[in-house]
């Protein structure tokens, strides 16, 4: 298994950058259900089911996750780090943002911010294994 760490980052990076337009979905069936504008559609926000809103805000919170992520998976494939606590931790990014976004839309707010904390803690987890890496 731990010759194949470098696809299983590459196949998390890949898996997290569309988890970015997951939350998405349901912004579009609230559209939908507000009457999407197009020729306004950043003014239809207030009108939003909440369930929309709060996948609009998942939506955005992926993008500034996902840098980080995106920068340690680099690293880690850089160092050339091939562990079990690099796959562990790449494979725990990707769970955590999935559940991340689907406890957000659904209003559970103790899972929303454990599954953020997840995910900071699989990112720190990365750069920690390849700066040690690099360190030696």
């Amino acid at each position: 298994m731990l010759s194949n760490i470098p696809w299983l980052l590459a196949a998390s990076l890949l898996t997290a950058t569309l988890l970015i337009y997951f939350p998405y979905i349901f912004v579009v069936v609230g559209r939908w259900q507000a009457g999407f504008d197009m020729a306004a559609p950043r003014s239809l926000f207030e009108k939003l089911p909440p369930f929309a809103q709060r996948a609009v805000w998942a939506h955005e919170n992926s993008f500034e996750t996902f840098m980080p992520f995106a920068a340690a998976v680099l690293l880690t494939l850089f160092a050339g780090v091939n562990n079990a606590t690099v796959a562990i931790a790449s494979l725990s990014f990707v769970a955590a943002r999935f559940l991340y976004s689907i406890c957000y839309i659904a209003n559970f707010p103790l899972g929303r911010s454990l599954m953020f904390g997840v995910g900071t803690a699989a990112t720190l987890t990365l750069f920690w294994q390849s700066l040690t890496a690099l360190s030696r």
